[in-house]
């Protein structure tokens, strides 16, 4: 895992970002950022420098991160014991998610640890379900950005999303078999 820290303390983001660089931030709550036609307007994954740290971030917790040099990203999706992993290719910037239409999908095998790593994270925050965010570097390394639990899924590749959908329906109707 990058050195991470989630703050709204202006002062530990950018100490942060000096002692750190290059760092990524991105907020972990999405305000109602909206254009002046009423379109609402997301917040993407960004580098930034510590100069640009304002104290506009004391409106709610970030997330600052070391940038990790990776070559693709993968989205692993668990449900109870059920592991996908989706490697996302294409991504011309730091964040996967503004380039759909540049994206390609596979999936691939889940290394022991990373798979061991998922499964205790899970355990110890009590979920059944996680999307969680990885880099993958040059050399193949697993990089842990985060865990959303209620991350999308329906745009991996087929078969993968029936697949997610029949393990969730199974872990709702047999809670205690996973």
């Amino acid at each position: 895992m990058p050195h991470s820290v989630i703050t709204n303390d202006p002062v530990a983001a950018r100490n942060t970002a000096v002692e750190h660089a290059p760092v990524v931030y991105k907020p972990l709550w999405n305000t109602p950022y909206a254009a002046t036609d009423g379109q609402a307007r997301s917040i993407w994954v960004a580098e930034i420098e510590h100069e640009q740290i304002t104290d506009a971030v004391r409106a709610t917790a970030h997330l600052f991160q070391r940038r990790v040099d990776k070559v693709a990203d993968v989205r692993l999706t668990a449900v109870g014991q059920h592991l996908w992993a989706v490697r996302i290719d294409g991504a011309p910037g730091l964040d996967w998610r503004r380039h759909y239409d540049h994206l390609t999908y596979s999936l691939i095998d889940t290394p022991p640890a990373v798979a061991m790593a998922v499964r205790d994270y899970l355990r110890a925050f009590g979920l059944v379900f996680g999307a969680f965010d990885f880099g993958l570097d040059k050399d193949g390394g697993w990089w842990f950005y985060e865990c959303n639990p209620n991350g999308q899924w329906a745009w991996f590749p087929d078969p993968v999303p029936r697949q997610i959908a029949a393990a969730l329906a199974d872990q709702l109707q047999h809670p205690e078999t996973t």
